[in-house]
This record gives structure tokens, C-alpha cells and sequence, in this order.
């Protein structure tokens, strides 16, 4: 069987995956539409592949990756000091809605969660900041060119910013850890350096439903028929064919009977021939099964329930809105926050920031738990009308305000 062109996205990230034995060319394998065998094929554990196999090639991924990152970008965020209060020095404010000239603050968000999907890690650097002033903007790293130098006492010894032949490093305080660098990471339970994405978790889902596209694309390609053998059955005369007429019937089956313009086309049979069929049709390999069932994996790593990005009859909620409220409880907040507080730590020291929060009043997707937290609230009345305000960010009422 020839080598496929996109090997797959598991087998590339790991390297797993040998090829087939080869097999001598006979004539008569050379009749097989479809031969099988071999071992599977997954992706290599590269950004690269990734991004390629997984968020270009996969619409689930990739419409999981901008569902979650889309939505995470549009979540702002709240500073307090160390008081608790916010603080009304603009200059945070704006250098996150404007961090760099290319790109303005949804831009800029969007496209730091999507490296933290696919590549488990996220840097930014900080420019034009010293220990007396701000930085004046900050820059996303593409996360493969960064390197990360492994120091002593857990903390990175530098990074290496490798764009074609020139490489900067990026130097960290041995002491404090401080530098112009912040490097965002996701869990991973077997590397010190380095996040694991949502991605490689989904990889060999992301191969399943690639080959299940590709099958189907090339079925379609031969008539939307079964890959089969003719089988020469000598009646009289030589017990196999010669090598003219072996060709003759090569080039009239590829010329008269595969691709889509031939769809439905006889297949007349002479001289001993007979067909076999050879391969399952697609009812009995429930093919369309087994490519929901990936989808709703590929969903599952990224935290999205599988409605969202159009896996069919999978109403793991009861309606949308409910679905959209798990997305952001379980996946879009907790991202943010992670996101949110990696920036407090970055920059709280140059603007006086203690914490940065995401604002969770401000997401229309989450209004149910906010009526819900309410109401309960309200019918608290063995709580002084103080207490019942707290629990929602406000302070103690004015004289005659109402609860």
C-alpha cells in the first residue's frame, strides 16, 4: 500500500507506528483496490504537527480551540490592590486593551489561550520594562521557537528565543525568578518545563477522525464502491494472464470505472474474470459511528460539550444554554484565571496590582448562577441586610439605600 501523505497525527508526535512489510509487486496484489495491514499511525509530539494535523486539518479541534479562545479573550478582568480595592490608575488597563501595535487585547488574549491548547505553554515578553518603570507593550513568542534552560532550584536559568538563524536569550533572577519573559503553562505530570496541551491529549481522537474523513473522501473519489480483486479463473488456454493483457485491464477498469463520473457504471466481466469484493461497506464498519465518537473525544480534551461544536445526537445537556453555562464554569474560567493571575504576577509589582481577577458579573452566560446565587441570598433574612451584600462584592449599604 503506498504511504499515505499525512502519515497521522499521533504516530508523528511519537514516532509509534511502523510501516508495512513490504511486499513483492505481483500482478496480483497489483489488482487489490485496497490492501490493509500494517501498524496505526499517530501523530509526532511537535507544534508543529500539532497545529497542522490537529487545528488546521480537524474542524472539531480547530472549532473547539477558537470556541474555548474566542471566548476566554472576551472575558475582562478586574484589578484590586493590596487593600482589596480597584485601583484607578488606567495605565494596566491600557496597556492590556493595547499591548502591542499589531494586535489589541482580544487579539492578543485569543491568540495566548490558543498556544496554551495546542501547545501547552504560552510566553510574553515584556518590552521596555526595568525596575523603575512599566513595560511599554507585550509581545507573544511562538511557543516552539522558545526554549526553555533548565536551572537549579526549580527555576529556569533563561530562555532561548530561536527566530531563523538568530537566537536571543532571555535571562531570569536566580533569586526572585523575575524576568522580561512570563511563561504560562498547563499541567503536565512528567515534564518540569514544559505544559501539556489539550491537543496531544486528543491526538490519536484527532488521527481517528482525519482517516475517517479521508476514507470517506477517497471512497467517494472511486464511486462510493468497495475496493475489490478480479480473480482470473482459467477455463482454457494459459492458467494466467499475459503481461498485454494484464495491462489492458488495468487501464480500462481506471479509465471506465473508477471516480464519480463512473458512479454506478456495469462491470462487465469476460474471460474467466470474476469479482470479489474484499472490503466491509460502510453500514457494517458503522463508520459514521466511529467518527462521532472521535469528534466527542476530540470534545472531551478541550472541555467542550460536544453540542457546541455540532457532534450529532450528542445532547449531553438539556438544551443550549445549559451547555454554554458548563463551557464556561468548567473550561472558560478556570483558563482565564489562570491566564489572569500569571499577568498579576508579571506586572502587579510595576502598576501596584495585587491580583487580577476575571469578571465573572460581566458574562451573560453565567446570568443563570447569578439569579440563582440571588435568590438564595435573599431569602437568607436571619442575615443583616450587610451581610446578605457581601457575599456579592458590595460594601456595607448607604443610609437609606435598599438592600
Amino acid at each position: 500500500m503506498p504511504e499515505p501523505a499525512h502519515p497521522g497525527l499521533w504516530a508523528r508526535l511519537t514516532g509509534h507506528g511502523a510501516k508495512p512489510r513490504p511486499q513483492p509487486p505481483t500482478k496480483a496484489r497489483a489488482l487489490l483496490g485496497w490492501g490493509g495491514g500494517g501498524a496505526a499511525r499517530w501523530t509526532a509530539r511537535r507544534y508543529e504537527t500539532l497545529a497542522d494535523e490537529g487545528y488546521v486539518r480537524n474542524v472539531i479541534a480547530h472549532r473547539a480551540i477558537a470556541l474555548v479562545a474566542r471566548a476566554v479573550a472576551a472575558v475582562p478582568w478586574v484589578a484590586y490592590d493590596a487593600a482589596g480595592r480597584e485601583p484607578a490608575e488606567p495605565a494596566l488597563a491600557r496597556l492590556l486593551e493595547a499591548p502591542n501595535p499589531r494586535d489589541d487585547g482580544f487579539v492578543f488574549r485569543e491568540t495566548l489561550a490558543s498556544h496554551l491548547l495546542i501547545a501547552g505553554n504560552a510566553y510574553i515578553e515584556a518590552v521596555g520594562a526595568d525596575p523603575r518603570r512599566p513595560p511599554r507593550e507585550l509581545h507573544l513568542l511562538r511557543p516552539d521557537r522558545v526554549r526553555v534552560v533548565p536551572g537549579a532550584g526549580g527555576l529556569p536559568a533563561g530562555y532561548d528565543y530561536r527566530d531563523g538563524n538568530d537566537t536571543r536569550v532571555l535571562g531570569v533572577d536566580p533569586l526572585t525568578g523575575r524576568s522580561a519573559l512570563l511563561h504560562l503553562r498547563l499541567f503536565h505530570p512528567l515534564d518540569d518545563w514544559h505544559g501539556l496541551p489539550p491537543l496531544e491529549a486528543a491526538a490519536q481522537a484527532i488521527d481517528q477522525h482525519n482517516a475517517a474523513g479521508a476514507w470517506n473522501k477517497a471512497l467517494l473519489d472511486h464511486a462510493a464502491r468497495p475496493s475489490g480483486a478480479l480473480v482470473y479463473q482459467a477455463k482454457d488456454g494459459p492458467a494466467s494472464l499475459g503481461d498485454d493483457q494484464f495491462d489492458r485491464l488495468k487501464a480500462e477498469i481506471a479509465e471506465q470505472f473508477e471516480g464519480t463520473r463512473n458512479a454506478g457504471r456495469p462491470l462487465l466481466l469476460d474471460g474467466g474474470l470474476d469479482w470479489k469484493p474484499l472490503s466491509l461497506s460502510p453500514a457494517e464498519m458503522d463508520w459514521l459511528a466511529g467518527r462521532n465518537a472521535a469528534a466527542r473525544e476530540i470534545a472531551l480534551a478541550f472541555g467542550v460539550p460536544p453540542q457546541l461544536v455540532g457532534v450529532p445526537d450528542a445532547q449531553t445537556y438539556a438544551n443550549y444554554a445549559e451547555a454554554r453555562l458548563a463551557l464556561y464554569e468548567d473550561t472558560v474560567v478556570p483558563l482565564a484565571r489562570l491566564i489572569a493571575r500569571g499577568f498579576a504576577r508579571f506586572l502587579g509589582p510595576a502598576f501596584g496590582i495585587a491580583r487580577l481577577d476575571p469578571d465573572l458579573d460581566e458574562i451573560p452566560a453565567l446570568e443563570p448562577r447569578r439569579a440563582e446565587r440571588w435568590r438564595k441570598i435573599r431569602g437568607m433574612t436571619e442575615l443583616t441586610r450587610d451581610e446578605r451584600r457581601a457575599p456579592l462584592g458590595y460594601g456595607p449599604a448607604a443610609p437609606g439605600e435598599t438592600p
